[in-house]
């Protein structure tokens, strides 16, 4: 069976617009939470979001394509497409001597992110209205001829993904996967519908409104993003003398079939699919050395998070490290598995620990190390980074150097 490597990252945020930017910005203890510009909030609970600086990513967009390519879909879908060039750059693959029926495409959305200020507009209604307008685009301005699709799985889509583009390479149907995900632009209908089953927070203080493990959370922040990877089997990345960023050794799907908003009680099925990850790493649970939460923010996520993850390590839960970095770049939706495995990645080579930042009043309830406030040097072996989404939807990655 093939191994899958990592060769290629791409990502934009709040916090910068590539995987570098945005992982010095998060080691820095810098947040990407502002007062939100792109809607009115007169009406709205929420008035802070980690909103993409529009400038700085036309810059980087028109880099790798034309206006009237990004003009012929919705703007999240343009942060999506940027970081699928980013990654085909950064892997360094020569497509021109590739066979490009090896490759495909697969990208998490939550929806296709079509906003308000499009709706308005009314041009390319059909392409933008299309889910699967993303990765068509990608693999038409590629070249590639591998499926090219979308999966829908709510705030796991991309991690999504990335598992099923993992068994499609580990089976030896495809050499390269480009796979990632996006999140929705901040619009009326992603903030009312989010306050209107009180997941986000309406904290008006940027500094103080997302708050994962703490005493008073109270729900999260909505993010702007875009992330991509590029999946390699391990013959093929060796053949071409790729760098690699990380190895990705084990990951698990799994559905809970219980609630649409609310996980199973103490966190069961978080446990189910991180001892199921680790497992097919061909892991045991002591070997995992840093932990990328799913860390909300929100009461009952953190709260059987932090349980479930007590009930798989026993006494390493108390020896690993774990943080949320929505905490500084706030919940990127569809996204959020990408974004965050880039950052778990940056975290596993460069022995460093993001901190989860805003960290106040603890959680007596809440006990295990979530790297408050500032970045911390530990070695790092082995990374696990969760995302669970509304409906049950759950997955864990598992990096290794």
């Amino acid at each position: 069976m093939e191994k899958v490597v990592i060769t290629g990252m791409g990502a934009i945020c709040s916090l910068g617009n590539d995987v570098d930017e945005i992982w010095n910005n998060l080691i820095a203890g810098k947040s990407g939470f502002g007062k939100i510009t792109r809607i009115s909030t007169e009406n709205h609970d929420s008035t802070v979001a980690a909103q993409v600086d529009d400038e700085a990513f036309e810059v980087i967009a028109k880099k790798y394509w034309s206006r009237r390519q990004l003009n012929s879909v919705p703007a999240p879908c343009r942060l999506l497409m940027a970081t699928a060039a980013q990654a085909i750059e950064d892997c360094g693959i020569d497509l021109e001597n590739y066979d490009r029926d090896r490759i495909a495409v697969l990208m998490g959305v939550a929806d296709n992110g079509f906003e308000d200020a499009e709706r308005e507009k009314m041009t390319n209604i059909v392409i933008k209205t299309m889910p699967s307008s993303g990765p068509s685009l990608i693999s038409e301005r590629f070249g590639l001829h591998g499926v090219s699709f979308n999966l829908s799985c709510a705030c796991a889509s991309s991690g999504y993904a990335v598992a099923l583009g993992a068994q499609l390479i580990e089976s030896g149907v495809y050499d390269v996967v480009v796979a990632g995900g996006l999140s929705n632009y901040v619009t009326h209908d992603r903030v009312r519908g989010f306050n209107q089953i009180l997941a986000m927070s309406a904290n008006p203080d940027p500094e103080t409104a997302c708050r994962p493990f703490t005493k008073n959370r109270d729900g999260f922040i909505l993010g702007e993003g875009a992330g991509t990877f590029i999946l390699e089997s391990e013959s093929s990345a060796k053949k071409r003398n790729a760098r690699v960023h990380a190895k990705l050794t084990g990951y698990a799907c799994y559905s809970e079939s219980s609630n649409m908003t609310a996980p199973l009680e103490d966190g069961a099925g978080m446990k189910i699919v991180m001892e199921r990850a680790i497992a097919k790493a061909g892991l045991t649970p002591d070997k995992i050395d840093y932990i990328n939460a799913h860390g909300t923010s929100t009461y009952l996520n953190d709260k059987y998070e932090t349980t479930a993850i007590k009930n798989l390590f026993g006494k390493h839960a108390y020896e690993l490290s774990v943080s949320s970095t929505k905490s500084a770049i706030g919940h990127t939706l569809g996204a959020g598995s990408v974004i965050e495995g880039a950052v778990t990645i940056k975290a596993l080579n460069e022995n460093i620990v993001p901190p989860t930042i805003h960290y106040d009043e603890p959680d007596p309830e809440l006990d295990l190390d979530y790297t408050p406030n500032v970045a911390k040097k530990r070695e790092i072996n082995v990374a696990l980074s969760n995302s669970y989404g509304f409906g049950g939807q759950n997955v864990t990655l598992i990096f290794e150097k």
